[in-house]
């Protein structure tokens, strides 16, 4: 019996658990995933629309008509292709009353293999694209104290940049969230006109930020891909991660995921197999809406 190729369908299946499964879920889940479009497996195009300003208007004259407007479809190879592969002997399935079947293996797979191993890819790689792109992260040492005063800096940088208000997210490490929690229980008083009026700006929603903890182990700056992921040597620890989902772009495109039944050639065995294309860029003109705090 031939393989079955379900790679369709179990791309689909992950990407409803993704928003779920993933403590980066939200940027592959990022809207820009719908407007790009696949040339190949591994090369996606993505829109980029351009226009002019206005100008004057007069009563008494009409202008050349001309095209006032640019669009132009950029192309981005994906680079990270992985594969994972398995045999499972049918007496381990019957031996185990089915805890060894391929679903519990491929689902245990994703689960503590592939799902933290796409968060950093996700995490570093954007690292990686906003330091290329000329922007420098705060190296500052951040305490319960000032973690606000940072929190802070980023939002005007974004604010500045005309990223939404709405929709940011801030990935943090445990220990900074339990600073940021110390810092919630405060309340700052500003002065308008004169002391009988204040403004007390309480910060137990972050100014509707979305709050997001993420495991230390997996928000350091670099990492070794050769088997699964681990830190690289020069890895450095992000504390703080501040992004608007639309500054990213997330395609993942899964061509192989098939299971052989036993036969001669897997000495009886079935065979397990799954390769992905898969990717996160950067868009320059959003680069911008993403700020790391990291350690000096």
């Amino acid at each position: 019996m031939a393989a079955v190729n379900y790679a369709h369908a179990y791309q689909q299946a992950l990407e409803q658990a993704w928003p779920y499964a993933l403590y980066f879920g939200d940027l592959f889940n990022t809207p820009n995933n719908q407007k790009y479009r696949w040339v190949n497996a591994r090369t996606i195009e993505i829109p980029t629309l351009e226009t002019t300003g206005r100008v004057d208007s007069t009563r008494d004259t009409i202008a050349n008509a001309t095209r006032n407007y640019n669009n132009a479809w950029t192309p981005l190879t994906l680079t990270n292709e992985r594969k994972w592969s398995t045999l499972v002997h049918p007496k381990d399935i019957d031996q185990t009353n089915m805890v060894a079947s391929i679903g519990n293996i491929t689902e245990t797979f994703n689960q503590e293999q592939k799902f933290p191993e796409m968060d950093v890819y996700c995490v570093s790689k954007i690292y990686a694209e906003y330091q290329e792109l000329g922007q420098t992260p705060i190296t500052d040492e951040i305490t319960a104290t000032n973690i606000l005063e940072y929190f802070d800096k980023m939002m005007i940088n974004m604010a500045e940049a005309r990223v939404p208000s709405t929709g940011r997210i801030l990935y943090i490490t445990p220990v900074y969230n339990a600073m940021l929690k110390q810092a919630e229980k405060l309340a700052r008083t500003v002065i308008i006109g004169d002391a009988e009026n204040k403004l007390n700006r309480t910060i137990a929603n972050l100014d509707l930020v979305k709050i997001v903890e993420v495991p230390s182990e997996l928000m350091k700056t670099v990492y070794d891909f050769t088997q699964g992921y681990k830190p690289a040597v020069s890895a450095k620890q992000i504390k703080m991660f501040m992004v608007h989902p639309l500054a990213v772009i997330t395609p993942i495109n899964y061509e192989f995921a098939k299971l052989d039944e036993p036969s001669a050639m897997s000495e009886g065995k079935w065979v397990y197999y799954e390769e992905s294309h898969e990717d996160v860029f950067v868009l320059k003109k959003k680069v911008n809406s993403i700020q790391f705090a990291v350690e000096k």
